[in-house]
């Protein structure tokens, strides 16, 4: 049987400090790509910086005309979110975190 290749399962690894307290560097999260995320989900996106595209881990806030409002949980880390570069486009959406599976197993709701 062959699956949506869109709504495939994947892993993502957490890199810097601007999820914490809630993730941590290192941290290896289970993510469905092509799921579409609700408010407060934690997702991997793709977010435009000077230097090319990021991949990173961040909080959905809220759905805007634009996209998602994306926002790392620790501000104070000087990082790229939707408060320096606006709405991520669906496109630019990766995945949804579903669960932390290294170091402390923990479900994502």
């Amino acid at each position: 049987m062959a699956g949506d290749p869109m709504r495939r399962w994947g892993f993502a690894v957490v890199r810097g400090s601007s999820m914490l307290p809630t993730l941590h560097p290192g941290d290896r999260l289970l993510v469905r790509h092509g799921a579409v995320p609700r408010e407060g989900a934690v997702v991997v996106c793709r977010l435009p910086d000077r230097a090319g595209p990021v991949v990173a881990v961040k909080r959905v806030v809220r759905r805007e005309p634009g996209g998602w409002w994306v926002q790392a949980d620790h501000q104070e880390a000087g990082v790229v979110d939707s408060w320096r570069v606006g709405a991520i486009p669906d496109t630019d959406l990766v995945a949804v975190v579903l669960a932390r599976v290294w170091p402390r197993p923990r479900p994502f709701r």
